[in-house]
Order: C-alpha cells, then sequence, then structure tokens
C-alpha cells in the first residue's frame, strides 16, 4: 500500500521530506523528458520544462496542502495568466499531463506511487513509439488538387488513380478564389511510392498545372 512521507496532521513540512520530494520529483521529470525525445520531432523548450514541471508542481502542491486561504489565492493568480502559444501535438499534451501527475504525487508526498507510475507509463510510451504503435503507411498520402469550376473532378482523375494507387477516396472537396476554382483533398495509397512524381505529372495535364499538394498522412500538424 502506498503511504505519503509527509505528515499532514502536524501541517509542518521539514527540509529532509523536501528536499527528497524536490530531487524525486527532477529524476522522475528526468525520465519523463528522456522518453518524449526517444523518438520523432521534438522541442528542446520542452523537453527541459518537462524536466522542470513535476518539481514546480510539487512546490505548489506543497505550498498549499491543508490551507484554503493559499489554494484560493494561487488559483486566482493563474486565472491571470494567459496562454498564447500555438496548440501542441497530442504527445507534447500527454507528456505535459504525465509530468503534471508526477509532481502531483510528489507533492502529496507519494514517493514510491509517483516511481511506479513513472516506471509503468513510461515504459507503455517508449514501447509504443518504439513499434510505430498507429503510425499509418509509408505509402498513404494525402492529395490536394486544385481544379476549374468547370471540370467534373469526380471522375477525371479514376484512370490515373487506378493507374497508381491501391485506394483513392475523396475526404473533403472546397472552393476556393472566390469559386472559380475547387480544392479537392484525397486519401491515397500508391502501389509504389518511388512513382508518386509520375502521378502528379499526369493529375497536372488534367487540372490545367494548377496546384498540387502531395503530403504523408498524419505529420507534426496532428494535434489533440
Amino acid at each position: 500500500m502506498f503511504t505519503s512521507i509527509l505528515n499532514s496532521a502536524t501541517g509542518t513540512l521539514t527540509i529532509v521530506d523536501a528536499l527528497i520530494c524536490t530531487v524525486t520529483s527532477l529524476v522522475l521529470g528526468f525520465i519523463i523528458s528522456m522518453v518524449y525525445m526517444a523518438k520523432g520531432n521534438r522541442s528542446k523548450n520542452l523537453a527541459t520544462t518537462l524536466v522542470l514541471l513535476p518539481a514546480l508542481v510539487q512546490t505548489i502542491i506543497m505550498l498549499v496542502n491543508g490551507n484554503l486561504g493559499t489554494g484560493i489565492a494561487v488559483m486566482g493568480a493563474f486565472s491571470l495568466v494567459r496562454f498564447r502559444s500555438v496548440a501542441g501535438t497530442s504527445k507534447e499534451i500527454c507528456s505535459i499531463f504525465f509530468a503534471m501527475a508526477v509532481g502531483l504525487a510528489t507533492g502529496m508526498g507519494y514517493i514510491s506511487f509517483a516511481i511506479v507510475i513513472t516506471i509503468i507509463v513510461s515504459l507503455v510510451m517508449f514501447l509504443l513509439t518504439k513499434f510505430n504503435f498507429g503510425e499509418t503507411k509509408a505509402e498513404e498520402r494525402k492529395l490536394k488538387v486544385v481544379v476549374p469550376e468547370n471540370l467534373n473532378y469526380t471522375e477525371i482523375f479514376d484512370d490515373i488513380f487506378e493507374k497508381y494507387t491501391n485506394r483513392n477516396t475523396i475526404i473533403k472537396s472546397k472552393t476556393i478564389n472566390l469559386g472559380s476554382l475547387y480544392e479537392i483533398t484525397y486519401e491515397i495509397e500508391l502501389k509504389d511510392k518511388n512513382k508518386e512524381k509520375e502521378m502528379i505529372d499526369e493529375i497536372r495535364c488534367r487540372n490545367g498545372n494548377l496546384t498540387i499538394n502531395c503530403a504523408r498522412i498524419g505529420g507534426t500538424e496532428e494535434e489533440l
């Protein structure tokens, strides 16, 4: 059974207990940061933040613990802060919540619980990343084609797609340039990824050499 090392009955905090919790938070934060950086795109600033975040959350929890007035004051202070950064990826948001959860555990003195949770969740995250869980196939693409308004886009590229793709689906269509053009978005799976350029060249001949965008599905634009 997990127990807290802090004596909540007296409402006092010893230097030794505070140091144990802080050092544990920093070590666990470093582990979380290393798991976040294991594979894929990563941010240096976020990696540093993940190391420090558990210790900062732990400090706040220790200061607020058992004191209603302090808790209300801290809540009011944080409500004045406005975050104007762009939204992160789902992996980044998950890592931040992970670090905050560990900070909450160490802030309440549950050191062993924080260590166990960090080990289990870090191991699962590492394995999911290592084995590319949920990753799309290398041949899958998101294709955006701009066509004139007088062109029937529903069937005009069928023979090209039959030649170069295993499957193709229209997922979105919209008008652009004051309605004079259509932008059609497809999800396709290439038969041979080395023939992507040949496919695009044939599509260009059909759409009047207008803009064509072909990219892998699920890139850095993914957000939670």
